[in-house]
Protein backbone atom coordinates (compact mmCIF):
# COMPACT_ATOMS: atom_id res chain seq x y z
CA UNK A 1 0.00 0.00 0.00
CA UNK A 2 1.36 3.12 -0.86
CA UNK A 3 2.06 5.63 1.83
CA UNK A 4 0.05 8.96 2.26
CA UNK A 5 1.68 12.41 1.02
CA UNK A 6 2.75 13.87 3.78
CA UNK A 7 1.49 17.59 3.93
CA UNK A 8 4.13 20.32 4.39
CA UNK A 9 3.96 21.84 7.77
CA UNK A 10 2.99 25.66 8.15
CA UNK A 11 4.74 26.43 11.44
CA UNK A 12 8.61 24.70 11.96
CA UNK A 13 9.46 25.08 15.24
CA UNK A 14 13.40 26.29 15.52
CA UNK A 15 15.84 23.97 16.75
CA UNK A 16 17.77 26.32 19.66
CA UNK A 17 20.66 25.86 21.40
CA UNK A 18 21.58 22.69 23.19
CA UNK A 19 18.59 21.05 25.09
CA UNK A 20 16.27 24.13 25.21
CA UNK A 21 14.47 23.00 21.83
CA UNK A 22 14.43 19.07 23.86
CA UNK A 23 12.41 16.61 23.42
CA UNK A 24 9.66 17.77 25.09
CA UNK A 25 9.08 20.51 23.39
CA UNK A 26 9.78 19.13 19.72
CA UNK A 27 6.68 16.78 21.37
CA UNK A 28 4.47 19.20 22.06
CA UNK A 29 4.43 21.40 18.76
CA UNK A 30 4.31 17.84 17.24
CA UNK A 31 1.11 16.52 19.01
CA UNK A 32 -0.29 20.36 18.23
CA UNK A 33 -0.05 19.51 14.47
CA UNK A 34 2.99 21.14 13.64
CA UNK A 35 6.29 20.08 12.93
CA UNK A 36 8.51 19.53 15.90
CA UNK A 37 12.29 20.09 15.82
CA UNK A 38 15.21 18.62 18.71
CA UNK A 39 18.20 20.44 18.50
CA UNK A 40 20.94 18.10 17.81
CA UNK A 41 23.81 19.73 19.12
CA UNK A 42 25.92 18.21 21.69
CA UNK A 43 23.05 15.19 22.47
CA UNK A 44 25.47 12.50 23.33
CA UNK A 45 26.68 15.18 26.74
CA UNK A 46 23.01 15.75 27.38
CA UNK A 47 21.81 12.53 27.62
CA UNK A 48 25.27 11.74 29.78
CA UNK A 49 24.31 14.20 32.20
CA UNK A 50 20.76 13.85 32.39
CA UNK A 51 21.53 10.23 33.39
CA UNK A 52 24.34 11.46 36.12
CA UNK A 53 21.50 13.22 37.48
CA UNK A 54 19.73 10.29 38.26
CA UNK A 55 17.39 10.33 34.99
CA UNK A 56 14.45 12.25 36.90
CA UNK A 57 11.19 10.59 35.60
CA UNK A 58 13.22 7.84 33.79
CA UNK A 59 12.70 8.71 30.75
CA UNK A 60 15.93 8.12 29.26
CA UNK A 61 15.96 4.73 30.43
CA UNK A 62 12.99 4.32 29.04
CA UNK A 63 14.44 5.18 25.38
CA UNK A 64 17.46 3.25 25.94
CA UNK A 65 15.44 0.24 26.19
CA UNK A 66 13.88 0.45 22.84
CA UNK A 67 17.21 1.25 21.45
CA UNK A 68 17.91 -1.32 18.83
CA UNK A 69 20.91 -2.44 20.06
CA UNK A 70 20.39 -3.77 23.54
CA UNK A 71 23.92 -4.51 24.48
CA UNK A 72 25.10 -1.03 23.52
CA UNK A 73 22.17 0.36 25.67
CA UNK A 74 23.01 -1.38 28.50
CA UNK A 75 26.48 -0.61 28.17
CA UNK A 76 25.86 3.37 28.13
CA UNK A 77 23.09 3.01 31.52
CA UNK A 78 26.05 0.71 32.99
CA UNK A 79 28.59 3.99 32.38
CA UNK A 80 26.79 6.77 32.91
CA UNK A 81 23.49 6.35 35.28
CA UNK A 82 23.91 7.64 38.72
CA UNK A 83 20.67 5.93 40.66
CA UNK A 84 19.82 9.50 42.43
CA UNK A 85 21.94 11.66 41.00
CA UNK A 86 25.65 12.83 41.61
CA UNK A 87 26.34 14.53 44.90
CA UNK A 88 25.16 18.57 44.92
CA UNK A 89 28.55 20.01 43.68
CA UNK A 90 30.25 17.01 42.18
CA UNK A 91 30.91 17.45 38.67
CA UNK A 92 30.13 15.89 35.76
CA UNK A 93 31.99 13.13 34.38
CA UNK A 94 34.09 14.81 31.26
CA UNK A 95 32.21 14.30 27.73
CA UNK A 96 34.04 15.95 24.31
CA UNK A 97 33.30 16.44 20.57
CA UNK A 98 33.39 13.20 19.00
CA UNK A 99 37.10 13.21 17.68
CA UNK A 100 37.83 12.40 13.94
CA UNK A 101 38.84 8.65 14.18
CA UNK A 102 36.62 7.85 17.14
CA UNK A 103 36.26 4.44 19.01
CA UNK A 104 33.45 2.24 19.33
CA UNK A 105 32.56 3.47 22.59
CA UNK A 106 32.50 7.08 21.60
CA UNK A 107 30.67 6.38 18.12
CA UNK A 108 28.02 4.72 21.03
CA UNK A 109 27.05 7.88 23.21
CA UNK A 110 26.72 10.08 19.64
CA UNK A 111 24.12 7.37 17.80
CA UNK A 112 22.77 6.28 21.45
CA UNK A 113 22.10 10.13 22.58
CA UNK A 114 20.56 11.21 19.27
CA UNK A 115 18.06 8.17 19.21
CA UNK A 116 17.02 9.03 22.90
CA UNK A 117 16.11 12.58 21.76
CA UNK A 118 13.89 11.49 19.03
CA UNK A 119 12.58 8.80 20.55
CA UNK A 120 11.20 10.57 23.87
CA UNK A 121 10.44 13.56 20.87
CA UNK A 122 8.24 10.57 18.66
CA UNK A 123 6.92 9.12 21.47
CA UNK A 124 3.12 8.12 21.36
CA UNK A 125 1.71 10.51 18.86
CA UNK A 126 1.20 10.67 15.10
CA UNK A 127 2.72 13.96 14.62
CA UNK A 128 6.48 14.51 13.05
CA UNK A 129 9.82 15.42 14.52
CA UNK A 130 12.82 16.61 12.90
CA UNK A 131 16.28 17.27 14.09
CA UNK A 132 18.32 20.75 13.17
CA UNK A 133 22.12 19.90 12.91
CA UNK A 134 25.18 22.98 12.49
CA UNK A 135 27.17 22.15 9.45
CA UNK A 136 30.06 23.99 11.08
CA UNK A 137 30.35 20.76 14.11
CA UNK A 138 31.15 18.75 11.58
CA UNK A 139 32.78 15.15 13.33
CA UNK A 140 29.47 13.96 15.16
CA UNK A 141 27.25 14.61 12.24
CA UNK A 142 27.76 10.92 10.39
CA UNK A 143 26.98 8.35 13.89
CA UNK A 144 24.14 11.51 15.00
CA UNK A 145 22.01 10.97 11.54
CA UNK A 146 22.54 7.12 11.94
CA UNK A 147 21.21 7.52 15.66
CA UNK A 148 18.20 10.00 14.60
CA UNK A 149 17.29 7.61 11.70
CA UNK A 150 16.93 4.53 13.88
CA UNK A 151 14.64 6.51 15.87
CA UNK A 152 12.85 7.11 12.63
CA UNK A 153 13.26 11.25 11.81
CA UNK A 154 11.15 12.33 9.69
CA UNK A 155 13.03 15.75 8.63
CA UNK A 156 16.75 17.15 9.36
CA UNK A 157 17.76 20.49 8.82
CA UNK A 158 20.67 22.18 8.74
CA UNK A 159 22.61 25.58 8.61
CA UNK A 160 25.65 27.42 9.55
CA UNK A 161 27.43 26.42 6.34
CA UNK A 162 26.96 24.69 2.90
CA UNK A 163 25.52 21.04 3.85
CA UNK A 164 26.12 19.80 0.19
CA UNK A 165 26.69 16.36 1.09
CA UNK A 166 24.23 15.70 3.68
CA UNK A 167 21.13 14.42 1.03
CA UNK A 168 23.34 11.97 -0.17
CA UNK A 169 24.56 10.85 3.15
CA UNK A 170 21.05 10.00 4.05
CA UNK A 171 20.22 8.29 1.37
CA UNK A 172 23.40 5.99 1.82
CA UNK A 173 22.63 5.27 5.32
CA UNK A 174 19.17 4.29 4.46
CA UNK A 175 20.81 1.49 2.45
CA UNK A 176 22.96 0.62 5.23
CA UNK A 177 26.10 1.87 2.85
CA UNK A 178 29.43 3.34 4.85
CA UNK A 179 29.65 6.84 4.72
CA UNK A 180 32.09 10.07 4.76
CA UNK A 181 32.32 13.30 5.12
CA UNK A 182 35.48 15.58 4.35
CA UNK A 183 36.74 17.78 7.32
CA UNK A 184 37.19 21.91 6.50
CA UNK A 185 40.93 21.85 7.81
CA UNK A 186 42.77 25.22 8.10
CA UNK A 187 45.69 24.77 6.27
CA UNK A 188 45.01 22.01 4.64
CA UNK A 189 47.45 21.02 1.64
CA UNK A 190 46.93 19.24 -2.08
CA UNK A 191 46.46 15.43 -1.44
CA UNK A 192 45.87 16.21 2.33
CA UNK A 193 43.16 13.46 3.36
CA UNK A 194 41.08 14.86 6.21
CA UNK A 195 37.62 12.71 6.54
CA UNK A 196 35.07 11.20 9.08
CA UNK A 197 33.99 7.74 7.77
CA UNK A 198 31.23 5.86 9.52
CA UNK A 199 29.70 2.26 8.61
CA UNK A 200 26.24 1.39 9.90
CA UNK A 201 26.73 -2.04 9.09
CA UNK A 202 30.39 -2.62 10.99
CA UNK A 203 28.54 -0.19 13.78
CA UNK A 204 25.93 -2.94 14.47
CA UNK A 205 27.69 -6.37 14.42
CA UNK A 206 26.61 -6.84 10.43
CA UNK A 207 23.00 -5.91 11.51
CA UNK A 208 20.63 -2.50 10.49
CA UNK A 209 17.54 -2.04 11.62
CA UNK A 210 15.21 -0.72 8.63
CA UNK A 211 15.33 2.78 7.90
CA UNK A 212 13.78 5.54 6.14
CA UNK A 213 15.08 8.66 4.92
CA UNK A 214 14.13 11.54 6.39
CA UNK A 215 13.16 14.90 4.37
CA UNK A 216 16.08 17.32 4.16
CA UNK A 217 15.81 21.15 4.24
CA UNK A 218 18.94 23.07 4.30
CA UNK A 219 18.70 26.81 6.44
CA UNK A 220 20.16 29.53 3.94
CA UNK A 221 20.13 33.14 4.12
CA UNK A 222 20.30 33.42 0.23
CA UNK A 223 19.24 32.33 -3.22
CA UNK A 224 22.57 31.85 -4.37
CA UNK A 225 23.40 29.34 -1.86
CA UNK A 226 20.00 27.52 -2.21
CA UNK A 227 20.15 27.73 -5.82
CA UNK A 228 24.00 25.60 -5.36
CA UNK A 229 22.51 23.17 -2.99
CA UNK A 230 19.69 22.41 -5.54
CA UNK A 231 22.06 21.99 -8.94
CA UNK A 232 25.33 19.95 -6.51
CA UNK A 233 23.98 18.49 -3.53
CA UNK A 234 25.21 14.82 -3.93
CA UNK A 235 21.55 14.10 -3.40
CA UNK A 236 17.78 15.49 -3.32
CA UNK A 237 16.95 18.49 -1.36
CA UNK A 238 13.71 18.95 -0.23
CA UNK A 239 13.35 22.23 0.68
CA UNK A 240 14.93 24.92 2.52
CA UNK A 241 14.75 27.32 5.30
CA UNK A 242 15.52 30.66 4.71
CA UNK A 243 17.00 32.45 7.69
CA UNK A 244 16.97 36.59 7.99
CA UNK A 245 19.34 38.96 10.04
CA UNK A 246 16.70 38.82 13.12
CA UNK A 247 16.49 35.19 13.17
CA UNK A 248 18.16 34.02 16.56
CA UNK A 249 20.94 32.39 17.73
CA UNK A 250 23.79 32.32 14.87
CA UNK A 251 23.57 34.71 11.56
CA UNK A 252 24.68 34.51 8.52
CA UNK A 253 27.27 38.40 8.59
CA UNK A 254 26.16 40.90 6.72
CA UNK A 255 27.30 40.63 2.61
CA UNK A 256 29.79 43.14 1.54
CA UNK A 257 31.63 45.68 3.56
CA UNK A 258 31.23 45.52 7.51
CA UNK A 259 30.35 47.73 9.39
CA UNK A 260 29.22 48.58 12.75
CA UNK A 261 26.98 50.55 14.46
CA UNK A 262 27.29 52.76 17.96
CA UNK A 263 26.84 49.36 20.32
CA UNK A 264 29.53 47.52 18.04
CA UNK A 265 26.68 45.16 15.84
CA UNK A 266 26.76 44.27 12.52
CA UNK A 267 24.86 46.14 10.14
CA UNK A 268 22.77 44.97 7.59
CA UNK A 269 21.64 46.52 4.34
CA UNK A 270 19.78 45.71 1.32
CA UNK A 271 22.39 43.56 0.09
CA UNK A 272 21.13 41.12 2.95
CA UNK A 273 17.81 40.81 1.56
CA UNK A 274 16.63 37.50 0.54
CA UNK A 275 15.60 37.50 -3.26
CA UNK A 276 12.13 35.56 -2.80
CA UNK A 277 11.45 35.43 -6.38
CA UNK A 278 14.35 33.36 -7.01
CA UNK A 279 13.78 30.73 -4.30
CA UNK A 280 10.10 30.36 -5.24
CA UNK A 281 11.46 29.66 -8.70
CA UNK A 282 13.71 26.37 -7.77
CA UNK A 283 10.33 25.00 -7.38
CA UNK A 284 11.03 23.71 -4.16
CA UNK A 285 8.99 24.37 -0.23
CA UNK A 286 10.81 27.17 1.53
CA UNK A 287 9.69 28.47 5.32
CA UNK A 288 10.93 31.93 6.67
CA UNK A 289 12.63 33.03 9.34
CA UNK A 290 13.21 35.99 11.33
CA UNK A 291 10.84 38.01 13.20
CA UNK A 292 7.92 36.24 11.34
CA UNK A 293 6.62 34.92 14.84
CA UNK A 294 3.49 36.35 14.91
CA UNK A 295 -0.11 36.09 13.02
CA UNK A 296 0.97 38.78 10.43
CA UNK A 297 4.29 37.48 9.67
CA UNK A 298 2.56 33.59 8.90
CA UNK A 299 0.22 35.45 6.47
CA UNK A 300 3.19 37.69 5.06
CA UNK A 301 5.08 35.05 4.52
CA UNK A 302 2.39 32.64 2.99
CA UNK A 303 1.91 35.44 0.60
CA UNK A 304 4.84 36.28 -0.58
CA UNK A 305 4.61 32.15 -1.30
CA UNK A 306 6.48 30.45 1.36
CA UNK A 307 5.18 27.18 2.52
CA UNK A 308 5.29 28.82 6.49
CA UNK A 309 7.50 29.88 8.93
CA UNK A 310 10.43 28.78 10.99
CA UNK A 311 9.62 30.08 14.66
CA UNK A 312 12.38 29.91 17.47
CA UNK A 313 12.22 32.74 19.94
CA UNK A 314 8.05 32.29 20.58
CA UNK A 315 9.11 28.53 21.41
CA UNK A 316 11.95 29.12 23.49
CA UNK A 317 10.11 30.62 26.27
CA UNK A 318 7.27 28.26 26.62
CA UNK A 319 6.44 26.04 29.41
CA UNK A 320 7.87 23.12 27.28
CA UNK A 321 11.44 24.34 26.29
CA UNK A 322 14.09 23.34 28.07
CA UNK A 323 15.16 26.95 29.28
CA UNK A 324 15.34 27.24 33.08
CA UNK A 325 12.13 28.67 34.84
CA UNK A 326 13.92 31.53 36.47
CA UNK A 327 15.48 32.53 32.68
CA UNK A 328 11.93 32.02 30.87
CA UNK A 329 10.23 34.18 34.47
CA UNK A 330 12.51 36.72 33.97
CA UNK A 331 12.36 37.32 30.05
CA UNK A 332 8.87 37.37 29.84
CA UNK A 333 8.70 39.69 32.35
CA UNK A 334 10.95 42.06 30.53
CA UNK A 335 8.95 41.30 27.63
CA UNK A 336 6.12 42.79 29.56
CA UNK A 337 8.44 45.76 30.79
CA UNK A 338 9.24 46.67 27.31
CA UNK A 339 12.85 45.97 28.72
CA UNK A 340 14.44 43.60 26.79
CA UNK A 341 17.76 44.17 25.09
CA UNK A 342 19.36 41.76 22.74
CA UNK A 343 22.81 42.17 21.28
CA UNK A 344 23.98 40.76 17.97
CA UNK A 345 28.02 40.47 18.68
CA UNK A 346 29.93 39.71 15.90
CA UNK A 347 33.23 38.33 18.38
CA UNK A 348 31.39 36.16 21.38
CA UNK A 349 31.38 32.83 19.18
CA UNK A 350 34.05 30.66 18.58
CA UNK A 351 32.43 30.14 15.37
CA UNK A 352 33.35 33.45 13.89
CA UNK A 353 29.57 34.27 12.92
CA UNK A 354 27.25 36.79 14.52
CA UNK A 355 25.40 35.74 17.65
CA UNK A 356 22.44 37.37 19.27
CA UNK A 357 22.90 37.32 22.79
CA UNK A 358 20.58 38.57 25.22
CA UNK A 359 21.58 40.65 28.29
CA UNK A 360 20.16 38.65 31.19
CA UNK A 361 21.57 39.32 34.79
CA UNK A 362 23.95 36.81 36.03
CA UNK A 363 24.51 35.48 32.62
CA UNK A 364 27.40 35.56 30.82
CA UNK A 365 26.34 39.17 28.97
CA UNK A 366 27.72 40.40 31.81
CA UNK A 367 31.36 41.38 30.99
CA UNK A 368 32.59 42.01 34.83
CA UNK A 369 31.37 38.16 35.27
CA UNK A 370 32.80 37.22 32.08
CA UNK A 371 35.98 38.50 33.29
CA UNK A 372 36.14 36.31 36.27
CA UNK A 373 35.53 33.13 34.40
CA UNK A 374 38.86 30.67 33.82
CA UNK A 375 38.72 29.93 30.12
CA UNK A 376 38.44 26.67 29.67
CA UNK A 377 37.70 24.45 26.21
CA UNK A 378 36.70 21.02 27.55
CA UNK A 379 33.76 20.27 25.62
CA UNK A 380 34.86 21.43 21.99
CA UNK A 381 31.71 21.69 19.72
CA UNK A 382 32.76 24.98 18.27
CA UNK A 383 36.48 23.96 17.83
CA UNK A 384 38.51 24.45 14.53
CA UNK A 385 40.32 21.42 12.73
CA UNK A 386 43.85 22.90 11.18
CA UNK A 387 46.52 21.44 9.88
CA UNK A 388 49.84 20.68 12.19
CA UNK A 389 53.23 21.16 10.46
CA UNK A 390 54.05 17.49 10.88
CA UNK A 391 50.85 17.10 8.51
CA UNK A 392 48.43 15.54 11.01
CA UNK A 393 45.16 16.93 12.50
CA UNK A 394 45.20 19.32 15.53
CA UNK A 395 41.58 21.38 17.50
CA UNK A 396 41.71 24.46 18.05
CA UNK A 397 39.39 27.08 19.95
CA UNK A 398 39.62 31.03 20.03
CA UNK A 399 37.39 30.65 23.34
CA UNK A 400 40.16 28.23 24.79
CA UNK A 401 43.10 29.53 27.13
CA UNK A 402 45.34 32.37 25.26
CA UNK A 403 48.35 30.42 25.83
CA UNK A 404 46.85 27.40 24.28
CA UNK A 405 45.27 28.65 21.69
CA UNK A 406 48.54 30.46 20.25
CA UNK A 407 50.75 27.62 21.00
CA UNK A 408 48.13 26.27 18.35
CA UNK A 409 49.15 28.81 15.68
CA UNK A 410 46.18 30.64 16.46
CA UNK A 411 46.04 34.58 16.42
CA UNK A 412 45.92 36.91 18.94
CA UNK A 413 43.09 38.90 17.75
CA UNK A 414 41.09 36.05 17.11
CA UNK A 415 40.90 35.30 20.83
CA UNK A 416 39.13 38.69 22.09
CA UNK A 417 35.52 39.07 23.21
CA UNK A 418 35.30 35.30 22.62
CA UNK A 419 32.91 33.35 25.21
CA UNK A 420 32.47 29.52 25.80
CA UNK A 421 29.08 29.23 24.04
CA UNK A 422 29.44 25.14 24.83
CA UNK A 423 29.43 25.79 28.25
CA UNK A 424 26.68 28.69 28.16
CA UNK A 425 24.14 27.08 26.51
CA UNK A 426 24.25 24.08 28.43
CA UNK A 427 24.40 26.06 31.86
CA UNK A 428 20.63 27.69 30.06
CA UNK A 429 19.19 24.22 30.70
CA UNK A 430 20.76 23.72 34.33
CA UNK A 431 23.48 21.07 32.90
CA UNK A 432 26.62 23.25 33.00
CA UNK A 433 29.66 21.77 34.77
CA UNK A 434 30.30 22.40 38.25
CA UNK A 435 33.92 23.43 38.95
CA UNK A 436 35.58 23.27 41.78
CA UNK A 437 35.38 25.73 45.05
CA UNK A 438 31.29 25.76 44.19
CA UNK A 439 31.49 27.46 40.85
CA UNK A 440 29.16 27.02 38.04
CA UNK A 441 29.35 28.03 34.50
CA UNK A 442 27.42 30.80 33.46
CA UNK A 443 24.30 30.55 30.93
CA UNK A 444 24.82 32.23 27.79
CA UNK A 445 20.80 33.21 26.44
CA UNK A 446 20.86 33.48 22.92
CA UNK A 447 17.52 34.85 20.87
CA UNK A 448 15.77 36.42 18.15
CA UNK A 449 14.66 39.70 17.43
CA UNK A 450 11.15 38.68 18.52
CA UNK A 451 12.10 38.23 22.04
CA UNK A 452 10.31 41.67 23.10
CA UNK A 453 7.29 40.41 21.96
CA UNK A 454 6.89 36.81 23.49
CA UNK A 455 4.40 38.40 26.20
CA UNK A 456 1.88 38.46 22.99
CA UNK A 457 1.21 34.70 23.98
CA UNK A 458 0.05 34.74 27.24
CA UNK A 459 -3.40 34.63 28.15
CA UNK A 460 -5.22 36.66 30.42
CA UNK A 461 -3.88 36.71 34.16
CA UNK A 462 -1.03 34.07 33.18
CA UNK A 463 2.81 34.40 33.99
CA UNK A 464 3.41 31.56 31.14
CA UNK A 465 2.07 29.97 28.29
CA UNK A 466 2.76 26.80 26.37
CA UNK A 467 3.89 25.73 22.80
CA UNK A 468 0.15 25.04 21.72
CA UNK A 469 -0.63 28.58 22.95
CA UNK A 470 1.79 29.80 20.40
CA UNK A 471 0.71 27.34 17.41
CA UNK A 472 -3.06 29.06 18.42
CA UNK A 473 -2.08 32.45 18.29
CA UNK A 474 0.48 31.97 15.47
CA UNK A 475 -2.59 30.23 12.93
CA UNK A 476 -5.04 33.00 14.08
CA UNK A 477 -6.44 33.40 10.32
CA UNK A 478 -4.98 30.46 8.92
CA UNK A 479 -6.38 27.32 7.70
CA UNK A 480 -3.52 24.82 8.77
CA UNK A 481 -4.85 21.06 9.43
CA UNK A 482 -2.93 18.65 11.23
CA UNK A 483 -0.09 17.17 9.31
CA UNK A 484 -0.58 13.71 7.92
CA UNK A 485 2.47 11.37 8.75
CA UNK A 486 3.54 8.80 5.80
Amino acid sequence: MKPRERRDPVIIQGGMGVAVSSWRLARAVAEAGQLGVVSGTALDTVMVRRLQLGDPGGHVRRALAEFPYPAMARKVLDRCYVEGGLANGAPFVRTTVLPHEPSQDELELVVVGNFVEVFLAKEDHDGLVGVNYLEKIQTPTLASLFGVMLAGVDYVLMGAGIPRLIPGILDSLRDGRPVELPLQVDGAQDGDEFVCRFDPMSFGGGQIPWLNRPKFLAIVSSAPLATMLCRKSNGEVDGFVIEGPTAGGHNAPPRGRASLNERGEPIYGPRDAVDLKAIAALGLPFWLAGSYGSPDGVKRALELGASGVQVGTAFAYCRESGFLDVIRHDVIEASRRGETDLVTDPLASPTGFPIKVLQVEGSMSDEALCEQRNRVCDLGYLRHAYRKEDGTLGWRCPGEPVPAYLKKGGRQEETVGRKCVCNGLLACVGLEQRRGGGRHELPLVTSGADVAHVDQFLRADKSSYSAADVIENLLTGVRAEPLQPA
